[in-house]
């Protein structure tokens, strides 16, 4: 279903000066120019906000985990499907290893999600409507602050509507080519992240409940999706089941054991979450339409086959995920749904009938960028802050210990540094900031158990970083000097500071073990080693 361009008419259009480039810029949406300059612009704010908010502040621990899986093709790992460790490797064959490019790679993921939705947004209705959904969903969480974190969890904000649009185009002409199509984005969701499998259960459940159910199940198209997705993860199935289906254990150990009264508290929290989300973008949808609230409740009751299928599907989303939760005695983070929040916007504004007014859209857009801006000036207070109280994961050191770990490693031995374990945090930090990058020293699939290292990857140069305040960390550092006394163990002390302002402390141990063949150097001690690191941040912090 497609419908006229929603242009302003002659009452709508306003006088007042500041306006008018807005209205203009709403004028470019058919021409082909505005959505991708809402897009850029977009960018360009929140990789403002992440420069400012984050200036004392290193990657955080899933975006440097992503880089390190990527580090090595395979078919899987064993915690998460291997997508994002695809696109992280990509990225960085174009972009360097610096913050900036994994902060611009989490922004340009979030404008590749909108534009994917705008993909169904346009193949219902044209002008004002396509932007209006574009600026609702910046109102809610999951593209800016969700999605500046480069994980498991942000790359199926593009997966999701890619996925839908290609179902929805396979459910609407039971093409063979449609079909392949949304076979081949749903299982690119899967390895994504196994969540994606309710969006899959999503698919099957919209297209049983909807009217045209009939035409879609008798043509060949379900069949041609089904095959081609199995094909595509034939591959990943093939590596699961060599790991002993390992990431599915992880999600086991992790998520599940609950007992069905909490795990329906949790279910719970997830649809209170879920609507809490939509909180503000409804708030601002009612107060655009405010004039036509009874045409638009009678719109929604004779909603047409595009967006009920829409609908049909988020309720799967929603549904499914919070009964198997409950069965299985499995928690379930709100946040995990935040990719499927545009299923309801599109749905909604598509459905409506009546043309939006310019003048209230022209203020939708001027909301989005007051807030956008409210928060890149904001920005600073929140590095002053965590400057001051810090971070749980200890963001704050990465950088540091990295640096001065391989500094004292090149005081005993000529070889780049091999391999670092220890504190998992720390060990990703120094595989990607140490100027060696070494490798991630345990095995994935051992990531959360404190297993000692073998004895010939530790000959082979090795060392490992724990924070001091880290009691389990420093129990298995014990362990492993306990095997082989002769490893070189030492304490050094980073502080950090912000713009002249001195911030947080933290006291990091280290425990190298040199080639063994190469046989170590005499160890001087580093100076000031007692003290606070010498290769602490300086001035203002300018990376």
């Amino acid at each position: 279903m497609e419908t006229s361009p929603v242009l302003p008419t002659a009452q709508t259009r306003s006088r007042v000066a500041w306006r008018r480039p807005f209205e203009a810029w709403l004028d470019g949406i058919e021409a082909g120019w505005a959505i991708p300059l809402l897009l850029v612009m977009f960018v360009a704010v929140w990789m403002a906000f992440l420069a400012l908010a984050y200036a004392n502040a290193d990657l955080h621990p899933d975006v440097l985990e992503a880089w390190s899986v990527g580090r090595t093709f395979a078919w899987g790992n064993a915690k998460h499907p291997p997508l994002m460790g695809w696109i992280a490797f990509l990225w960085t064959r174009i972009f360097p290893l610096a913050d900036w490019s994994f902060h611009l790679l989490a922004m340009v993921n979030a404008a590749l999600a909108l534009w994917a939705v705008d993909l169904t947004t346009r193949r219902f209705v044209r002008g004002d409507k396509r932007v209006i959904v574009l600026l609702l969903l910046m109102l809610v969480p999951a593209y800016q602050f969700h999605a500046q974190r480069f994980n498991a969890n942000s790359v199926l904000l593009v997966l999701w509507p890619l996925a839908t649009y290609c179902f929805l185009r396979s459910f609407e002409s039971r093409s063979a080519l449609w079909a392949v199509a949304a076979g081949l984005c749903a299982a690119l969701a899967m390895l994504g992240k196994y969540y994606s499998v309710v969006l899959i259960g999503g698919f099957v459940i919209a297209a049983v409940l909807h009217p045209q159910r009939r035409a879609y199940f008798t043509s060949a198209a379900p069949w041609l999706s089904t095959l081609a997705g199995l094909l595509a993860l034939a591959p990943h199935l093939y590596w699961l089941a060599e790991s002993n289906f390992a990431p599915l254990t992880y999600a086991q150990n992790g998520h599940t054991g609950h007992g069905h009264t909490i795990a329906a508290q949790e279910a719970g929290k997830f649809l209170l979450g879920i609507l809490g989300y939509f909180v503000v973008p409804t708030f601002a949808w009612l107060l655009m339409i405010r004039a036509s609230l009874r045409r638009f409740v009678s719109d929604l009751r004779r909603m047409p086959a595009g967006p009920l299928l829409l609908l049909l599907i988020f309720a799967g989303t929603v549904v499914l995920p919070a009964v198997v939760s409950v069965a299985i005695g499995a928690d379930l983070p709100a946040l995990w749904n935040l990719q499927g929040l545009f299923f309801v916007v599109v749905a909604v504004i598509v459905a409506t009938t009546f043309p939006v007014d310019r003048f209230d859209t022209v203020n939708l857009a001027v909301a989005v960028l007051l807030l956008s801006v409210a928060a890149v000036v904001a920005a600073p207070v929140h590095a002053l802050q965590r400057n001051t109280e810090g971070y749980k994961e200890g963001r704050h050191f990465y950088r540091l210990a990295a640096d001065e770990l391989t500094r004292r490693w090149h005081a005993i031995s000529n070889e780049p540094l091999p391999a670092v374990s220890g504190d998992d945090n720390l060990a990703f930090a120094t595989a990607f900031y140490s100027p060696d990058h070494p490798a991630y020293g345990r095995p994935f699939r051992l990531q959360y158990e404190w297993t000692l290292p073998p004895q010939r990857k530790v000959n082979r140069g090795w060392a490992a970083l724990c924070f001091l305040d880290d009691a389990t960390c420093l129990e298995w550092m014990q362990r492993v000097q306990e095997r082989q006394p002769t490893l070189i163990r030492a304490e050094f002390a980073l502080a950090t500071q912000l713009w002249g302002r001195p911030g947080v402390r933290a006291t990091v141990v280290s425990l190298m073990a040199p080639p063994h063949e190469a046989g170590p150097r005499p160890v001087t001690s580093p100076s000031n080693s007692d003290d606070f690191s010498a290769n602490r941040r300086q001035g203002a912090l300018t990376r």
